[in-house]
């Protein structure tokens, strides 16, 4: 029994073994199984989270390229349009500039026609006065003959009779023919003299604006007019006081004007009060600071404005003062006139008058910017602005051929040079163009009237018009008073009146017109 006993424990406590083995293996498996799920759970947390990110990296990435293409894109269509419009502007220099050559070759081939035809014309007087040698001769030879047969002359006595007849008649003839040829120079010389005028003119067509004594500054508000004239009045005395002009702040609406005799005190006024509506502060102090950087800026923008008329001419060793003295020209006017605009217009025509003609170029461009440089001081200084340029440009080392144009624009001394010649006339065609100045656009409203008048004076005309800035005047007539062939007639008429009784330039085209409208209604 004890044996039995202790093989029944021992059989007991190793089937207790076994089965706690079996538990523990089991469990262990389980746990694993379980570890393993939530790993593989986990696993798949991770790589959802890689995905997920990987999706956020790559959308950024995209958008980051995008927006790398689209600005990569935009500044290769900048650099594209800015090339395409350098290439542009310099393909409109080029047919510019071959749009002048074809001209200047056609002003040469007519210039050569001309004197081709010139030169046959002089040798057809060539041939006419050998045909009228060999005439003479002929007529002396038969003289000879004849005066031997009834006057029974000695040879020398009849030879000197007829010498002293056809000495007289060719002088005659040698007179009408060196007439007519000097004739016929006297009119070339003055269509050449028209012509260099002409082109010179044409190829630089100028816009005009008349200056007054006013300036206007816009407001944002009605309130701004209270504020610029401050407590008591402070801000606009404190104004007028550094800048020298008068404010006139009255039932304008959102405007204030500026009014000075002296443009430049009034365009600084106006820079000023700009900048102080657009600031908001205005008091003393601020209106005395603004004025005081306004003025600094505004002598800097007269040397830029006078460099950059220089550049354009592409005139070289000019004193900094006389660049400074033609920015001021800017603000100065002659009879509504911009000087400065009228001393560009000028050496750009004598420049092209000197091309023409083979002068100076050089010497009339810049005797023509600077013919009226007196008038940038002469409001400051006594003395004419004659005076004041020649003064200005022998202190600020100009040549003396320079001095001399400006010296002699007026005709205050004889012509030194061609080119002097040049600036005088280009100064008078530029003064002189309707519409230019004050008193000349009058006088060419007054002479377009007085045409009018005078085509509007003959019988049967109903209208008149002058057109083509006076160049040309058309006539209506009236078709039951005036038939065609009297048309003809009156057309003569109106030109013969015009050439005796007005004056003016080149020539006038009359047209008249008669038409007859015959008008019926079917009803």
């Amino acid at each position: 029994m004890s044996l039995i006993t202790v093989l029944g424990f021992a059989l007991g406590v190793l089937l207790g073994v076994v089965l706690s083995y079996i538990i523990i293996i089991s469990r262990i498996k389980q746990n694993k199984f379980k570890e393993i799920k939530e790993n593989e759970e986990k696993a798949k947390r991770i790589l959802d989270d890689a995905s997920r990110e990987a999706e956020k990296i790559k959308k950024e990435a995209e958008l980051n390229s995008r927006e790398q293409f689209l600005t990569l894109k935009s500044d290769l269509e900048k650099n594209y349009n800015e090339r395409q419009s350098r290439l542009n502007n310099f393909e409109r220099r080029l047919l510019q500039r071959e749009e002048t050559i074809e001209k200047r070759a056609s002003s040469i081939e007519n210039k050569e026609r001309e004197l081709q035809k010139h030169e046959n014309y002089l040798k057809n007087k060539e041939r006419e006065i050998e045909n009228l040698k060999r005439k003479h001769k002929e007529i002396i030879e038969e003289e000879i003959q004849q005066l031997h047969k009834i006057a029974r002359m000695t040879p020398e006595e009849a030879k000197k009779q007829i010498l002293l007849k056809v000495e007289e008649e060719s002088q005659t003839e040698i007179a009408k023919l060196l007439k007519k040829v000097e004739e016929d120079y006297v009119r070339r010389k003055e269509v050449l003299a028209k012509e260099v005028m002409a082109t010179a003119i044409q190829s630089n067509a100028a816009d005009y604006v008349i200056e007054s004594t006013v300036s206007v500054v816009d407001l944002p508000s009605d309130d701004m007019k209270g504020r610029i004239i401050g407590r008591e009045g402070r801000n606009i005395r404190a104004l007028e006081t550094q800048t020298g002009t008068n404010l006139i702040i009255d039932d304008t609406p959102e405007a204030v004007i500026i009014s000075s005799a002296d443009p430049i005190r009034r365009e600084m006024a106006r820079r000023a009060l700009q900048r102080l509506v657009e600031d908001g502060r205005i008091n003393p102090a601020r209106i005395e600071e603004v004025i005081a950087d306004t003025k600094k800026k505004f002598e800097q923008s007269l040397i830029d404005e006078g460099e950059a008329v220089v550049l354009e001419f592409g005139l070289k060793n000019i004193h900094p003062e006389i660049i400074k003295l033609l920015g001021k020209l800017r603000y100065r006017t002659s009879y509504g006139q911009n000087v400065l605009e009228h001393s560009k217009e000028v050496a750009a025509y004598a420049g092209k008058m000197a091309a023409e003609i083979g002068a100076n170029v050089e010497l009339a461009t810049r005797g023509g910017l600077l013919h009226d440089i007196g008038k940038a001081i002469d409001r400051e200084v006594e003395g004419t602005h004659l005076e004041l340029g020649v003064k200005l440009a022998r202190k600020y080392g100009e040549s003396e051929d320079v001095i001399q144009v400006i010296a002699s624009h007026h005709q205050d001394m004889n012509f030194p040079s061609i080119e002097a010649m040049l600036v005088q006339a280009a100064d008078t065609l530029s003064a002189a163009r309707p519409g230019v100045r004050r008193e000349i656009l009058e006088v060419y409203l007054k002479r377009l009237e007085n045409l009018e008048n005078l085509a509007s004076s003959f019988d049967g005309v109903a209208k008149a018009y002058a057109l083509q800035a006076g160049r040309e005047v058309r006539i209506i007539v009236n078709a039951d008073k005036v038939y065609d062939e009297e048309a003809i007639i009156l057309a003569r008429k109106i030109a013969s009146k015009i050439e005796d009784e007005l004056e003016y330039p080149g020539q006038i085209k009359v047209t008249v017109v008669r038409e007859k409208r015959i008008v019926e209604f079917a009803r």
